[in-house]
């Protein structure tokens, strides 16, 4: 009698044991949920009183500047459906006023992508923080350390968390669908900052295992460019008929698809003013 009175003392132990462990799971979850929800409010929020104070204007195609050689652009290269696209125009001094990390706004077409962008001295900060550098798990849409504001080194990185309510990159997802794809005025991506505004033609898009591979940005030779560049275009998920050289510069966006994986856009320049 003993021993089983033991052995039942022993087996609710056990389970009031899993039962805490459980409740304590349970309320970690919460929190983490409660936060999750909190930290896109805070988001939306943010973007609402950015675009009472702002507005982007589109820009008719005077005083532009064609980065390409037209005369080796083949007939069939989508370039010539994007080459009379106006460009935007976003007052990025008003946004300075309020956050002077920030260097520009990006639009990436077919996406909810629709943000300004800001610059600081590492890759960590704004992915714990939003615009007004408050705490924030959403951080904030962000030009790679190494990049300078004029977005005219060879590969200009931008990052922001793949957020499941499609904020931030999280609409980037949307590269990869048939719907995106098929749409061919989706590829194309504008920039304006405060010294230019510029046009950007999607040349790569994939899905990847994560690596740092696609994320240089000084290359020794026009020759290591190069096979950079051919490396990016086979990579991609889909044929996008146009070519990448040593002249061109290069514009990526990043972000996570999932733990394992991050989903990639590269473009080129092709227009500024």
């Amino acid at each position: 009698m003993a021993k089983k009175k033991k052995k039942l003392k022993v087996k609710n132990i056990i389970i009031l044991g899993l039962l805490s462990i459980s409740l304590g799971v349970l309320i970690v979850s919460s929190k983490e949920i409660i936060k999750w929800f909190n930290d896109n409010k805070k988001s939306e929020s943010i973007m609402d009183n950015i675009e009472n104070k702002i507005t982007i204007t589109q820009e008719e195609n005077i005083d532009t500047v064609i980065t390409q050689n037209e005369e080796e652009i083949d007939e069939s290269d989508p370039y010539w459906d994007f080459i009379n696209m106006n460009l935007i125009d976003v007052n990025i001094a008003k946004l300075k006023e309020d956050n002077p990390d920030t260097v520009g706004w990006l639009s990436v077409s077919g996406t909810n992508i629709n943000y300004p962008f800001v610059h600081t001295t590492d890759n960590k900060y704004y992915l714990t923080h939003d615009f007004y550098k408050a705490n924030n798990g959403g951080g904030w849409v962000f030009l790679d350390y190494r990049n300078n504001a004029n977005l005219d080194g060879r590969n200009n990185i931008i990052y922001a968390h793949g957020r499941e309510n499609g904020s931030m990159f999280g609409s980037l997802k949307n590269i990869l669908s048939s719907q995106w794809v098929n749409n061919s005025q989706n590829y194309v991506v504008q920039i304006s900052t405060m010294n230019v505004n510029s046009l950007w033609q999607v040349f790569s898009i994939y899905k990847i295992p994560n690596t740092n591979d696609y994320i240089q940005t000084d290359f020794s030779s026009d020759k290591e460019f190069n096979y950079f560049a051919k490396k990016l275009l086979e990579r991609s998920n889909f044929n996008f008929k146009t070519t990448v050289n040593e002249k061109d510069k290069i514009l990526t966006l990043s972000t996570c698809y999932n733990d394992d994986e991050k989903v990639v856009l590269h473009a080129k320049l092709i227009k500024t003013n």
